[in-house]
């Protein structure tokens, strides 16, 4: 019999391919990923069982905090030698106007523009530039260490590490000690994309395989840099291969502890190229998907069970495989907007993830639910989902609760007032315009990538 807060003998009249898998997560026992394939699949009464039991787990290991770190992202370049077919931020700079690279000036200036806002974080990716000088990425981790003290640099992808490796000559396991010593705090866990190296094969060939994606993530941990993981889903593959991902970092964090949080990332499908030839492929044949959605992938698309179950089935399915293992499991709002990352809460994950300030990859995918929500905007979800608000630190360290019932029953204040008390700054701006967009960064002629290879070859020549 369950005893939870999913409720006694809650899970009688589900499938039992379904219960026995809710009943060994609840009981304690870990899902295999033939488990979570079962999960993934459910549908109807069962579907929402699972996220029952998935916010019961959340329960036990989170309570009832919702979580969230006032952060910037800075994607410096879209410039990148990989053209996969799920990216749509890519640009080519032989041919592309749109093409651009922030000097390490600029990447400062909005580093230490976000630590007089609040920010305890910097978030640092971008493309991989061809003629990258190898010490790049130690560059830029110096200047936001300088220029804004303090501030935790959350910077370069497994990918852009392997590749940092490649420019400079060095090893994966001396590079990320000279990028520590710079001043990287600790890594994302993109480019994982999915870890099935013949998904890979589909969807991006020459990206970093799985099994390099996985020595330099261990590596990274074995040296103390803790890093995040994510799984982006909805394109070409399987549940099966959904749920292995999952047993997979189960696994490495298993050996190496050094996972802080999981995020499943939806491919946003509008702008992406692998989509476009997928519509274009099916039309031709006279059998184009309403949705859009390729030939074999799994069910579904932008509405129904492959839309907002099939997201929030994803999410419950990783409180439940990794959440006895990797703890908190993140809503990303700029991928699914801030309602269903509200409605997440209830689904498994315990994590709002960040303010953002500046966002780049998702909005040129199509994402339409802007490029920053100010850290009362995330306060409000949380208490909307019946949760306590907290600011955390990116290792999860407490920064500040705000958590009196009485609070949550009235808006917050707008402008300056909002900033009363110890919240953030970021509160107060009334014109978050101020930061600028993506889609007008990319016309800025100062930032065009053309512009940045002149002004590097004259500070390599004078270096020289």
């Amino acid at each position: 019999m369950v005893r939870s807060g999913a409720g006694d003998g809650a899970l009688r009249g589900a499938d039992p391919a379904v219960a026995e898998h809710l009943e060994r997560a609840l009981s304690g026992r870990e899902v295999s990923a033939r488990g979570g394939e079962a999960l993934l699949s459910a549908r109807g009464p069962d579907a929402c069982l699972v996220g029952t039991v998935a916010d019961e787990l959340r329960r036990r290991e989170c309570g009832g905090a919702a979580t969230y770190v006032v952060n910037r992202n800075i994607n410096f370049t879209n410039v990148c030698i990989k053209q996969c077919g799920f990216c749509a931020f890519s640009r080519d700079f032989r041919g592309s106007e749109e093409a651009y690279m922030l000097p390490t000036a600029e990447i400062v200036r909005r580093a230490a523009e976000a630590r007089a806002l609040g920010a305890t974080e910097v978030c640092v990716q971008a493309g991989l530039p061809p003629d990258m000088d190898g010490s790049t990425y130690e560059r830029i981790a110096r200047g936001i260490k300088t220029g804004a003290p303090g501030l935790h640099v959350h910077a370069f992808s497994p990918e852009e590490v392997a590749y940092g490796a490649a420019r400079s000559g060095a090893g994966v396991p001396e590079y990320l000690a000279r990028l520590r010593e710079a001043g990287v705090d600790t890594l994302p866990g993109t480019s994982a994309e999915i870890l099935d190296q013949s998904v890979r094969d589909r969807i991006s060939p020459g990206r970093i395989t799985v099994r390099d994606w996985m020595a330099v993530v261990a590596e990274a941990h074995r040296q103390g840099i803790r890093t995040t993981s994510t799984m982006m889903f909805g394109h070409v593959e399987s549940y099966a291969d959904r749920a292995r991902h999952m047993a997979l970092l189960r696994s490495m964090q298993r050996r190496t502890g050094g996972f802080t949080e999981f995020v499943p990332l939806r491919f946003i499908a509008d702008e992406a190229p692998m989509a476009r030839d997928w519509a274009a492929a099916g039309a031709a044949a006279g059998r184009r998907d309403k949705a859009g959605a390729a030939p074999g992938a799994p069910r579904g698309g932008k509405g129904g069970w492959g839309g907002a179950m099939d997201t929030l089935l994803t999410h419950a399915v990783a409180r439940i495989m990794l959440g006895g293992a990797v703890r908190n499991i993140q809503a990303s709002w700029v991928k699914e907007g801030p309602a269903m990352a509200q409605l997440l809460l209830a689904w498994g994950a315990n994590d709002l993830g960040g303010t953002l300030i500046n966002e780049s990859i998702s909005t040129s995918a199509g994402a339409g639910h802007g490029q920053l929500l100010r850290p009362r905007e995330l306060r409000a979800l949380a208490r909307g989902a019946g949760r306590v608000p907290a600011e955390r630190t990116t290792l999860y360290g407490p920064v500040r609760e705000f958590g009196a019932a009485a609070e949550g029953a009235k808006a917050e204040p707008e402008g300056a007032a909002a900033s009363a008390g110890g919240a953030s700054a970021l509160d107060a701006l009334d014109d978050p315009s101020r930061f600028g967009s993506y889609f007008e960064l990319v016309k800025i002629d100062r930032f065009r990538y053309r512009n940045a290879r002149r002004q590097g070859a004259a500070a390599r020549a004078a270096r020289a």
